[in-house]
């Protein structure tokens, strides 16, 4: 079995690399002038970002091949394998890592948001691909929060380090919201494949033998991360993956309350609901009746 080195702090990582540590909780390590990198997989106890200027390797995130380019940032956050197959040649990367530890962010609103920053739970196509100008500001980013870790020491220095990791993680979400955008061709027929898959899932015995269609199982059957396809739908359609499920769930359920010789019961069994109740409390919330008063009045 491949091996997977467990990098859980910030000297694991700076080691490895050949870089110094300045800080015990973060670094930013610029590879001009780190060693050669071959086959590796690591386990990673800590959040790292990562800027490469030029493709060394075909890198993988958990087990599947992350899709990335020149100029082009990586995101890593604790509890994720990652790593970089060389074809077994010695590669020179450059460009640059953020590596911090969540210990780092402890009593800071970063902590409290940090989760917001979906693309950290990102997968293997949905890399963030910047434009020349867009990498000059992260570049700038990467300095800036580098200046601020070779300074001594102070009781500024935690509040001024992870205020500049979250401008640079704000600068990434404008990115990303740019890279949805430039890429709405692509989008929409992720959405046409989205509304299919519904479409089929319904006409199928699968809701009656699976359940409810959930935003993980469209996700993975569109071979997309599950916060990739959520902020992916959301900036498509204004509403979550879940919200469109549900909309799409209530029109087939209005169709069947149309079969007058169908009982509510079995309605919400070919729907995929586990309780009739269940059923009944969410068409009552999205549509102002309840099945049985719909019927009626159509």
């Amino acid at each position: 079995m491949e091996q997977v080195e467990r990098i859980d702090a910030v000297k694991h990582y700076n080691n490895w690399v050949g870089a110094d540590t300045l800080h015990p909780l973060v670094s930013v390590v610029k590879f001009d002038g780190m060693p050669t990198a071959q086959h590796f997989r690591h386990y990673m106890g800590v959040y790292a970002v990562f800027l490469k200027s030029v493709k060394c390797g075909d890198m993988t995130y958990g087990c599947q091949p992350y899709d990335y380019e020149d100029g082009t940032l990586v995101f890593v956050a604790p509890g994720q394998v990652y790593g970089v197959d060389t074809k077994g040649e010695l590669i020179k990367a450059y460009g640059y890592a953020l590596v911090f530890h969540p210990d780092l962010l402890a009593g800071t609103h970063l902590g409290k948001t940090i989760k917001d920053y979906s693309f950290f739970s990102y997968e293997v196509n949905e890399a963030l691909h910047l434009s020349k100008k867009e990498r000059e500001t992260i570049v700038d980013c990467f300095e800036k929060i580098s200046a601020e870790i070779i300074q001594n020491i102070d009781r500024h220095s935690k509040t001024l380090i992870v205020s500049n990791i979250e401008l640079f993680l704000n600068y990434c979400m404008r990115f990303y919201d740019r890279q949805f955008i430039t890429r709405s061709t692509a989008n929409k027929d992720i959405l046409m494949r989205f509304e299919q898959l519904l479409s089929d899932y319904f006409k199928s015995q699968k809701a009656q033998t699976m359940g409810l269609p959930s935003v993980a199982y469209c996700a993975d059957t569109l071979n997309l991360s599950p916060n990739y396809f959520g902020d992916l739908i959301k900036k498509e359609t204004g509403r979550t993956a879940l919200e469109f499920i549900q909309s799409r769930l209530i029109e087939e359920a209005k169709a069947k309350l149309f079969e007058a010789n169908t009982s509510l019961g079995e309605i919400a069994y070919q729907l995929g609901f586990k309780y009739q109740q269940h059923f009944t409390r969410l068409f009552k919330q999205k549509t102002g009746y309840t099945p049985n008063d719909f019927r009626n009045l159509n």
